[in-house]
């Protein structure tokens, strides 16, 4: 699962940097204005990207099992789960135009809007304490570290929701039986 969170995580901070740095590059980096449009910008780009995953990924006729399904992958290779998650980036921007008839429209949102609060915010709080810390020459360390905290925070919480509900059905099972 941790794999399948990296994942997801570099595509969004891919799409945060992108967005940051076309901010600061049309508005400027010495305001104030230009530096909180560059981060607004890249906020949302990343949102916009974990949004068109997780819809990229949803299944159209059976609504998705727990807030971050999006990291059920079968395969636990990084290369195989990096390539799926830019495909179902493509897939879901695909599918965007055609999201008002959906049935589990809202959930797709709720649960896109919990990754990227969880794990970004995560994410940029590391990166942030860690440029904070080691002013200058922190790029090869804070990256890393942002994503590691990042894909850690999103696939602890999903793996404690499915041992959580895997010992409730555990339970419903054997109160059954009895």
């Amino acid at each position: 699962m941790y794999v399948s969170a990296l994942a997801i995580e570099i595509l969004c901070i891919m799409s945060a940097e992108i967005g940051e740095n076309t901010g600061f590059f049309l508005f400027g980096y010495q305001k104030i204005d230009g530096i909180s449009i560059g981060f607004v910008l890249g906020y949302a780009l990343a949102g916009f990207s974990t949004f068109a995953t997780i819809l990229g990924r949803y299944n159209l006729e059976s609504v998705m099992d727990g807030c971050c399904s999006a990291l059920d992958c079968k395969d636990k290779r990084f290369i195989p789960n990096l390539k799926t998650t830019f495909r179902n980036f493509a897939v879901g921007v695909t599918k965007m135009p055609y999201l008002y008839k959906q049935p589990y429209a809202k959930q797709i949102l709720k649960t896109s809007i919990y990754v990227l609060v969880v794990s970004e915010s995560l994410c940029i709080l590391t990166a942030l304490t860690v440029d904070f810390i080691f002013y200058r020459h922190s790029l090869w360390l804070s990256i890393p570290l942002a994503l590691f905290a990042g894909a850690f925070s999103i696939a602890a919480l999903e793996s404690y929701r499915k041992i959580r509900s895997d010992s409730s059905n555990v339970n419903l099972v054997s109160f059954k039986k009895k």
